[in-house]
């Protein structure tokens, strides 16, 4: 996507729709989805979502990847014990969403198997299902973190927020 594109996309966009498409009560649900799924396996997921990026930024060439690997380490979601934190990242303004596993979970899931759940999300926000789209791509991660890092019969310490940030 072209710079000057980004800029105006940033501009104008997300900005008035953040709390008109991540009302609280989403935002309830988010939590509630984040933490019911986190018992089953030792996993921690954080979401965060920005409306936009600021025009400098953009035209410094920060790009949604980037400012998630930022997030990733503001939000300290490499500090988990097994380090198995992953960032759900929504970028509003350029309708990105980038998904990143820290290194515990990235030895036994592929990107590509992250990158099929952030298609899905796009695709229901994409057709204007921003809820349907968080909680399914919240809970096609759980069922992945399941599948490859399964609990145990202890309770997992909570290491991350549940609730969503908005930047």
């Amino acid at each position: 996507m072209a710079r000057m594109q980004r800029l105006l996309m940033n501009l104008f966009d997300g900005w008035f729709q953040l709390r008109r498409r991540f009302p609280s009560s989403l935002l309830d649900e988010m939590t509630t989805a984040i933490a019911r799924g986190e018992r089953e396996h030792r996993g921690e997921i954080c979401f965060a979502i920005e409306s936009r990026l600021s025009p400098g930024a953009v035209l410094d060439g920060l790009d949604a990847r980037r400012r998630a690997q930022h997030v990733f380490a503001q939000l300290h979601v490499w500090d988990t014990q097994h380090n198995s934190g992953v960032l759900f990242y929504v970028l509003m303004a350029e309708h990105r969403v980038v998904i990143i596993a820290d290194r515990g979970i990235a030895a036994a899931v592929t990107q590509d198997e992250w990158d099929a759940i952030r298609d899905h999300m796009l695709v229901r926000f994409g057709q204007g299902e921003w809820r349907d789209g968080c909680l399914e791509g919240i809970a096609e991660a759980h069922a992945l973190l399941k599948r490859h890092f399964p609990g145990n019969d202890k309770a997992q310490p909570d290491e991350l927020p549940d609730r969503p940030v908005l930047l």
